[in-house]
């Protein structure tokens, strides 16, 4: 028979196939092994809307065979088959898809049709590995096969053939070896093993191949002689067929969701938190989720990529589909398995469409509701989490210009001044005190140091509850917040903490005005560094402290600059001086000695820059001022 010319345009669209559309050679057998699977749907949903006998699913079957020595794989399925017309019509004109057109026949129906393949052009992806592709097909029903035979790019021919069992087989030639290309790993028996395990293990009829494998002989090894070994075959089925996340809940144990996660994703812990979710209707999906018990060691790294294995069909599409997890929830790992979601020609990606987005969506509000539960019922598990995922969700508050703020807010948890223990914004809420205005935090390389600052004595002494930012990220979080149920939030190094009674403040205002010249020569003294000295009776048992004006505090000064571009900022520090101690007796006793008054000051800023936890400038002349004073 003469070879028949590819249509439309093939030649171009061939081309493309094997050289452009697909980005791993590897797909090609996914793609083979999902016609077949499609092919014995089909066959299974006539013998169901048709009635026909003698056709049970357990005998339905998909085979692999590798020959080395002949350098050819073969797919087999039993199958619908096709007739000569149907490969003809199927196989000869490329995009065409028979599996497209059967679901939407049958859909039209009302029949609940999964058919994986949608374009057609799966079945050319076998040419980006071999030289010579021959279809071998029985259709259901047929007296007679039909035999297919293409070399590529120059066309094919049909022909009848002497195979005579229902289905298809499909033999590929694989291509010799190149510099660039190892094609014989498709021919690997374990090799083949993992691409089904990888792409398919969730087709939903058995995937056989014959293993070959090594036992010792019998008898032999015995009586101080060398063991011998020899080589037997044994038929396999690879791939698991039914999805764990398919499986009711009753059918699904602790212990197998926890092997799962563990050999699906390769984390040597159990997960902290399993999360099972499916929905109809406009998004059709099913999702196994996992939060897992320790960040993995790249995860604060640009190196760390997220996302959810996709299925479509019990297939494997994509290993990480970033765009079904948001930023803050970058730490889960999982899978999602629906039937609608608009894939691209090749189906190693998504178009960016409306299910996608809904499912998105849908996944993000189960989430942040699991985790909810988990702090609000397993406090301990959840702080677990937190010391691990904390400051991803930090950063999700703030990222955005805090589009995600109102969601996570009850999930942070900040050190608390009552037992130095963790606590949510939503308890500290709950405690505040009536008369209390603000919701107060500190900011500082750890809890103690922040404990210990001037303004968190003084207002512990006053019975507030004081919150301990630890982390870059904690101010601009709260920041971007701006207030919990009303509540604003206040930095207690902030000027105007304003702990003080009426009558408190009408005394250092009388205390101000009689040594006002002391604090402006002081002033004058730290010119540049400060933009103000004033007096501040709330700083416990602290000579001096410092405050900030305007909207950059001292830790946001800190974290700014220490970033690798952008220009250097300045907060704008207010020195205060405790009326109460000991020391503002003395300044007074130097206001009329202006060098030695400047000398004080100087120490003074210092001091209070050392609490505070900014690095001095010259530690050298410090050093020396502190040596003068002594003297």
């Amino acid at each position: 028979m003469a070879i028949k010319e590819f249509q439309a345009e093939s030649k171009r669209l061939m081309d493309l196939m094997i050289n452009s559309i697909y980005t791993h050679k590897e797909i090609f057998l996914r793609e083979l092994i999902s016609n077949a699977s499609d092919a014995i749907d089909k066959l299974y949903y006539k013998s169901v809307s048709e009635g026909v006998t003698g056709l049970n699913r357990e005998d339905f079957f998909i085979r692999i065979e590798a020959d080395k020595d002949r350098r050819t794989l073969t797919i087999t399925d039993n199958g619908v088959g096709m007739t000569p017309e149907e490969l003809d019509s199927n196989l000869g004109v490329i995009a065409k898809s028979g599996s497209l057109q059967f679901k939407s026949e049958n859909e039209k129906n009302d029949a609940d049709v999964d058919i994986i393949g949608q374009f057609g052009v799966g079945f050319y992806s076998a040419f980006m590995v071999s030289s010579k592709v021959v279809v071998e097909s029985k259709a259901f029903g047929a007296e007679k096969g039909a035999l297919w035979v293409s070399e590529g790019l120059e066309g094919y021919e049909i022909t009848e053939t002497d195979w005579n069992e229902r289905g298809t087989r499909i033999t590929l030639s694989i291509k010799p070896d190149t510099e660039e290309e190892n094609y014989s790993e498709f021919l690997d028996q374990y090799r083949l093993s993992h691409l089904v395990k990888r792409y398919s293990d969730y087709i939903r009829y058995p995937i056989k191949m014959e293993m070959q494998r090594s036992r010792r002989k019998e008898g032999s090894g015995e009586e101080g002689k060398e063991p011998e070994y020899e080589t037997y075959f044994e038929e396999e089925i690879l791939n698991s067929m039914v999805p764990l996340w398919k499986k009711s809940k009753s059918e699904v144990t602790d212990e197998e969701l926890n092997n799962f996660y563990k050999e699906k994703f390769g984390d040597w812990q159990d997960p902290l938190r399993v999360i099972r979710t499916s929905t109809e209707g406009a998004a059709t999906y099913t999702a196994l989720l996992f939060v897992p018990g320790t960040a993995p060691y790249n995860y604060y790294t640009r190196d760390f990529e997220k996302g959810l294995q996709l299925y479509a069909s019990g297939v494997l599409i994509m290993d990480k589909c970033a765009d079904l997890l948001p930023d803050c929830f970058s730490f889960i790992r999982g899978l999602v398995d629906s039937q609608d979601l608009s894939l691209n020609i090749s189906r190693e990606m998504l178009q960016h469409d409306r299910q996608l987005k809904l499912i998105a969506g849908r996944l993000e509000k189960k989430i942040a509701s699991e985790l909810k539960s988990m702090l609000e019922n397993d406090r301990e598990k959840y702080e677990e989490f937190w010391r691990s995922f904390g400051l991803q969700i930090k950063y999700g508050m703030y990222e955005g210009y805090g589009a995600k703020k109102d969601e996570l807010k009850d999930l942070v948890l900040f050190t608390s001044s009552n037992e130095k223990k963790l606590t949510s914004l939503k308890e500290y809420f709950g405690r505040m005190k009536p008369e209390q205005s603000c919701i107060y935090y500190g900011c500082g390389e750890s809890a103690g140091r922040i404990l210990a600052l001037p303004q968190a004595e003084a207002l512990m002494e006053k019975g507030y509850e004081l919150l301990c930012l630890t982390d870059d990220v904690d101010e601009f979080a709260l920041k971007m917040l701006e207030k919990y149920e009303e509540k604003e939030f206040k930095n207690i190094t902030a000027e105007g903490l304003d702990l003080q009674s009426d009558e408190e403040k009408q005394h250092t205002k009388e205390l101000a005005d009689e040594n006002k010249g002391l604090l402006e020569a002081m002033g004058k003294a730290l010119e540049g560094k400060v933009q103000e000295v004033k007096l501040n009776a709330g700083l416990g048992s602290h000579p001096a402290a410092l405050s900030t004006q305007g909207a950059i505090s001292a830790e946001m000064e800190k974290v700014l600059n220490n970033m690798p571009a952008g220009e250097k900022v300045k907060a704008q520090r207010v020195l205060e001086l405790n009326p109460e101690h000991p020391v503002f007796a003395k300044l007074r006793e130097l206001c009329e000695n202006e060098e030695r008054l400047s000398l004080y000051a100087k120490v003074l800023y210092g001091q209070a820059l050392l609490v505070e936890g900014t690095p001095l400038e010259d530690p050298a002349e410090f050093a020396r001022q502190v040596s003068a004073i002594i003297v």
